[in-house]
């Protein structure tokens, strides 16, 4: 069963995804928050599988709610996909670079909010290439120049090249292609990088690949 918290300061916004998430055999929504606050607070309290975050929200925003649930390490098994209304919101970045899975338009299909709910629940990041690519490579390259991710002097030439890969949102599978090795070996490879550098997922690890300038905006075809 996945377990998911809705965080979102409109009833009917709540209201909708619990009636389409309750109604799915392997889903269960445990509670629903309407500010910032109270999301850490349930979240503290439920620990649930996943946590539909909106950004904007009264008391704590969204991104500081992703944060603090992030630096919570009875929380570390909890995966937050950010609710966004443009796909465009740089807050959306600021997200992911506080720990955030990957996002959500509001009004997505169903179906992808089924889909979005366990990709996530299973550990994997919710990045849709595109978009995703997009919004990083134009923030990154409006944004001042940060402090290089503690760890990332750490990493072997070839975890370098691979977090590179992981940037431009290749899989595993494709990662093992390119660099002619298994994907079991790209996943260990991966998994390595993450301790490294202390990321909760490979959303993390795409954010850090462009701000320490491993991807280039150049080097991502839109």
């Amino acid at each position: 069963m996945i377990r998911v918290l809705i965080a979102d300061d409109q009833a009917l916004v709540r209201a909708g995804f619990r009636a389409l998430l309750d109604a799915e055999e392997d889903i269960e929504v445990v509670d629903e928050a309407a500010d910032g606050a109270a999301a850490v607070r349930l979240a503290s309290q439920h620990v649930p599988d996943v946590v539909l975050m909106d950004i904007r929200m009264p008391e704590l925003d969204g991104i500081e709610a992703t944060r603090r649930i992030g630096a919570e390490p009875l929380l570390s098994g909890v995966r937050i996909v950010i609710l966004t209304t443009y796909e465009t919101d740089e807050y959306v970045f600021e997200g992911l670079r506080a720990g955030a899975s990957g996002f959500l338009v509001k009004d997505t299909s169903p179906t992808e909010l089924l889909r979005a709910v366990r990709v996530v629940a299973d550990g994997d990041a919710l990045l849709a290439p595109s978009v995703t690519r997009r919004l990083i490579a134009d923030v990154v390259s409006r944004a001042p120049a940060r402090e290089p991710a503690p760890g990332l002097g750490e990493l072997t030439p070839r975890e370098r090249e691979i977090l590179a890969l992981v940037g431009t949102a290749m899989s595993n599978e494709e990662i093992g292609d390119r660099l002619t090795i298994s994907k079991a070996t790209a996943k260990t490879h991966v998994s390595r990088i993450m301790g490294k550098l202390e990321a909760r997922d490979r959303a993390q690890l795409v954010v850090i690949a462009y701000e320490s300038g491993l991807v280039t905006p150049s080097r991502v075809s839109h």
